[in-house]
């Protein structure tokens, strides 16, 4: 396991069509760190933003692609998703509102 502070475990907000109407049921998709568990989600959410009580938290674990360049092979880097549902009491996350 990773000694993950709370601030390294959410790297960016995801910011698609989807997730945006995901808002109007207060569940907000975040790319995490590849090693993070759900607990450090959960508890980095509500460090990071206040007054929010995260009531579950779905994870999926996205695989890097393949990708060619003439006659070099690699993959893109793998990532993780995290979809946090907030209780219906909590505060919403304000770096989507102005979205």
């Amino acid at each position: 396991m990773a000694d993950l502070k709370y601030y390294d475990v959410i790297i960016e907000p995801v910011i698609t069509e989807k997730s945006m109407d995901g808002m109007a049921d207060k569940k907000y998709s975040f790319y995490v760190h590849t090693a993070a568990t759900k607990t450090q989600i959960k508890d980095a959410v509500e460090k990071m933003f206040a007054g929010t009580k995260v009531e579950k938290v779905n994870t999926m674990n996205c695989v890097g692609k393949n990708r060619r360049r003439g006659a070099i092979t690699g993959k893109t880097a793998k990532t993780k998703k995290a979809i946090v549902q907030l209780t219906e009491d909590s505060a919403d996350i304000e770096i989507f509102e102005g979205l």
